[in-house]
């Protein structure tokens, strides 16, 4: 996969987009050349499903491998675009290497619409809008919206493997992106989309991990197997029983949602209920909730020589992911 001008790695900071970019150092990539892009899911607003650490831990992620790191969302994030009553989706943000931000328009197709509900746990996208919406869509606007792609080669990498459903195992492994553009335009660019583990088993992944001597994001630790939202609309009984006890009030707000819409997340029961079902993972210690609740990621990301490298608690654990 050699010769692309730019790689871009999906970067959520789970150990799926770690393994794409250690990937991309085993095979000869330079650094000058990889760009990491995280998508905020709550925008700038206060956590409402994801993690409060997550922005820094990428952060610190990019720092201590000297990559750069580029931040992405939708206005008002998951929350506001779930509240759509009768009304357009917010515009899209995108940090630029000169530090500004560049924001996307709206499109003269776009139409107004009402949500009032959460995600469909659905293989849809358009139901399932926590993805379209507030991480493809977004990626797609800030390389199109970014001059600096123009009459250039860039490959976008993602994360997703096979092992975790027959969706994402039937994936292409390499296809032309979204935002690619290069047949019949004067302003060509070239945006393939790479998805180099998708054959990976997680032990594969946990392998180049170790091998890097990297520490994962906090929720690993705590049980979590995927690094997704702490609330998010795939967990099962005791991922939320989980989150509830680390994030009570975060829960009750949205339980209180719930209620307002009159419906819940799984449509079958209500978060309430679900969560009584579920226990809290073994794991859970005060510090580790301090730390992935926390704004600032205070660890180093890089184990020490004298250090042991230790696999956390939520490998190979129940993936509660897409379908």
């Amino acid at each position: 996969m050699k010769g692309y001008d730019k790689y871009i790695v999906a970067f959520s900071g789970g150990k799926d987009s770690i393994s794409c970019f250690l990937h991309l150092l085993d095979i000869g990539i330079p650094k000058d050349k990889i760009e990491l892009w995280h998508h905020d899911i709550d925008g700038r607003e206060e956590t409402f499903m994801d993690w409060e650490v997550t922005p820094d831990y990428c952060r610190k992620f990019a720092a201590a491998f000297g990559v750069p790191l580029y931040f992405s969302w939708k206005k008002g994030g998951f929350k506001r675009e779930m509240l759509r009553e009768n009304a357009y989706t917010q515009p899209n943000y995108f940090e630029l290497p000169d530090g500004s931000i560049g924001v996307s328009k709206r499109g003269t197709r776009a139409t107004k619409a009402t949500r009032q509900k959460f995600p469909q746990i659905s293989v849809d996208l358009s139901v399932r809008w926590c993805s379209s919406y507030l991480k493809i869509d977004v990626m797609t606007t800030a390389i199109r919206n970014q001059g600096r792609f123009l009459q250039r080669k860039v490959l976008v990498i993602s994360g997703e493997r096979g092992e975790e459903s027959k969706a994402r195992a039937a994936y292409e492994i390499h296809e032309p992106d979204r935002a690619d553009l290069r047949e019949g335009k004067k302003n060509w660019r070239i945006v393939d989309r790479w998805r180099p583990i998708r054959d990976w088993k997680e032990g594969r992944v946990w392998d180049i991990i170790e091998r890097y001597r990297v520490r994962v994001h906090p929720c690993y630790y705590l049980g979590w197997s995927r690094c997704s939202c702490k609330f998010c609309i795939f967990g099962n009984a005791d991922q939320f029983a989980s989150a509830y006890t680390i994030s009570p009030n975060q829960g009750d707000e949205i339980m209180m949602y719930e209620d307002s819409f009159g419906v819940t997340i799984k449509r079958n029961m209500t978060l309430r209920d679900l969560i009584a079902l579920g226990r809290p993972y073994n794991d859970i210690t005060p510090e580790l909730a301090r730390m992935a609740t926390s704004q600032v990621y205070d660890q180093q990301i890089i184990f020490n020589d004298n250090e042991e490298w230790i696999l956390p608690a939520g490998a190979y654990g129940e993936s509660c992911g897409p379908m």
